[in-house]
């Protein structure tokens, strides 16, 4: 057992005021960590036997579908500029110069360096398929490091890559680690949702997120809790409300409208009485993509949905092919509207006729698709059109869901409404494709001799992001619990008055009869008041307390349940049996 009066446990009774979500506070409080820098903190005693819980989880899954490697951080340039991505990753990524005046950088994920092992050992299907992973330390230059250890600039990650001979290969791989990642996160006491996502920088045609939902999250999900339907806002789909459209005036055609000083959405809709969803939004961006010589180049696009949507830039992003997005400039939207922000419309555009073919980009949201009688600005200053009707008034160069899901909306599987929340990614299980073993060269041959590249997948789990999404989801004003398996201790034993003698005696007794028994304790030996000790003890996640005081005399201990704060009266000889029973999944 280990005694608190010999451990280094600095807790903290104030909240740091720079600490914004429960998780960072209660990790400084408890004394987990102590921050060294700017998203860079130091794992104390009881944060480092939390992490190493949750390596063990991890590993011990891992172990039963793939080969633990351990991979070098610094890695030369080369390697990252064969697949791309020296460039590509852009101020992400932290770059150093040796003695000799050569690149390197600190690896940010491993693809690269898997790869080039992969190309120089592998040369047939027979040693087709495998899967190979590692845990080991991460660098990203993280531009705004904040939320504690959610967005930090060195993290602890679990990555697996795995090699197929086939498509139909990589699907078992994939399948594997979603079986794994379940075991992992339930293992961890993790309440999660897995859910389709956007492949990002790291490329590939298939990608699901593991999510726990916290008001800590920097990500939104939309979810379904009749039919399981999740995905990440940059793959979210809806099925939306059938809507009246206007009544034509006039002659049913695009009517000029006065409109002065009626810019934004609620002050068109409000003079014209319609809802906002009868207007057209007009959002003009210029996006990034790169030469063949890696140099810039930035297209015009014009993007047009409903005024009650938001544009889903990442959804916007994909459909281009880009790598960057910026809204237009003032004389921008002069070059391809020739008319002002606020009064931007599709009427008159001259859509390309296929993406970024020099001319305008006209992307309308597939919402728009079977509307009519619509309004939309007229490229010109505080001037409206009505009776608009996609299709006919306007056209474009591509037709897309670009939107962002609303709450409320209906499932696209079932139809029932979608809730939309913040959530933390804890995980994250890609089908790569042949992004890096075609770039990189890395060659098999297959059953009949000819040379195939060997298809991949790529697999991440946050060490740190299990443990702080543990915390969101466990917490109160006075402290945190975790789950067992990744607490550092089971049991905290507290000895409510170390200079009784027989209190301190039955402390011993039941701590040691608890550790004999097979549980983690931690017993609380300070000659320091009770109500102090219970205090530490509700704050540092240990998720049982067993209270050493005046029932003693009749044999009896206080067992606490930390998460509902539900105590019992047991006797001292079957403690080890009622916390076996209380740690029982309910």
């Amino acid at each position: 057992m280990h005694r608190w009066s010999k451990l280094f446990v600095p807790t903290l009774r104030e909240v740091p005021s720079d600490a914004e979500v429960a998780s960072h506070k209660f990790l400084l409080r408890a004394g987990y960590v102590r921050q060294l820098g700017a998203g860079i903190y130091s794992y104390l005693f009881l944060g480092q036997r939390s992490v190493n819980k949750i390596i063990a989880i991890v590993r011990e899954e891992m172990d039963l579908i793939g080969q633990e490697f351990l991979l070098p951080a610094l890695n030369p340039a080369e390697i990252w500029q064969e697949s791309g991505r020296w460039t590509g990753m852009g101020q992400n990524m932290f770059r150093l110069q040796d003695r000799k005046g050569a690149w390197l950088a600190l690896g940010m994920t491993h693809e690269e360096v898997m790869t080039d092992i992969a190309r120089k050992e592998l040369r047939s299907y027979k040693q087709l398929p495998q899967i190979w992973y590692q845990i080991q330390t991460k660098f990203r230059d993280e531009p705004r490091p904040k939320s504690g250890l959610l967005r930090v600039r060195q993290f602890l990650m679990k990555d697996s890559y795995s090699f197929d001979i086939d498509a139909a290969g990589l699907d078992r791989s994939f399948d594997l680690h979603d079986q794994v990642y379940r075991k992992i996160f339930t293992r961890c006491g993790l309440s999660f949702v897995a859910v389709e996502a956007d492949s990002g920088a790291m490329g590939g045609s298939q990608s699901q997120e593991f999510m726990v939902y916290t008001e800590a999250g920097e990500d939104l999900i939309a979810s379904c809790a009749c039919c399981g339907y999740a995905a990440n806002m940059e793959k979210a789909v809806s099925r939306l409300a059938p809507l009246q459209d206007l009544a034509p005036t006039g002659d049913g055609q695009p009517e000029l409208v006065f409109t002065p000083g009626k810019g934004a959405i609620a002050d068109v809709a409000e003079f014209f009485h319609i809802s906002p969803a009868q207007d057209v939004k007009t959002v003009a961006y210029m996006v990034e993509t790169k030469s063949a010589k890696g140099e810039s180049v930035w297209h015009p696009v014009a993007a047009f949905l409903r005024g009650d949507h938001f544009v889903n830039e990442t959804k916007l992003l994909g459909l281009l092919g880009g790598s960057d997005l910026r809204t237009m400039q003032a004389e921008e939207l002069e070059t391809w509207f020739r008319g002002p922000a606020g009064y931007l419309g599709p009427i008159g555009l001259a859509p390309a006729a296929s993406l970024l073919d020099g001319k305008l980009n006209v992307i309308v949201d597939a919402a728009l698709e079977g509307r009519t009688n619509m309004v939309c600005g007229a490229n010109k200053l505080d001037y409206h059109f009505r009776n608009v009707t996609p299709g006919r008034d306007f056209s474009w160069t591509i037709a897309a869901d670009i939107r962002n899901v609303a709450e409320g909306e209906g499932c696209p599987t079932c139809g029932a409404p979608l809730k939309v929340a913040k959530a933390v990614e804890v995980g994250h299980i890609f089908k790569l494709g042949y992004k890096y073993t075609e770039s990189m060269g890395a060659r098999v041959l297959d059953p009949n001799g000819k040379e195939v590249t060997p298809i991949m997948g790529s697999y991440g789990i946050g060490i740190e992001r299990i443990l702080t999404a543990a915390i969101e989801q466990g917490n109160d004003p006075n402290g945190f619990w975790l789950p067992p398996s990744i607490a550092p201790f089971d049991v905290v034993v507290t000895i409510t008055n170390v200079s009784d003698a027989a209190l301190l005696a039955a402390g011993e007794k039941v701590a040691a009869d608890l550790e004999a028994a097979g549980f983690d304790v931690l017993l609380d030996d300070r000659n320091e008041r009770a109500g102090v000790k219970f205090k530490d003890a509700d704050l540092i996640g240990i998720p049982y307390r067993v209270n050493i005081g005046k029932k003693v005399a009749e044999g009896k201990v206080e067992l606490v349940r930390r998460a509902s704060a539900a105590s019992e009266d047991v006797e001292m000889a079957g403690i080890a049996l009622a916390l076996s029973n209380a740690a029982l999944p309910a």
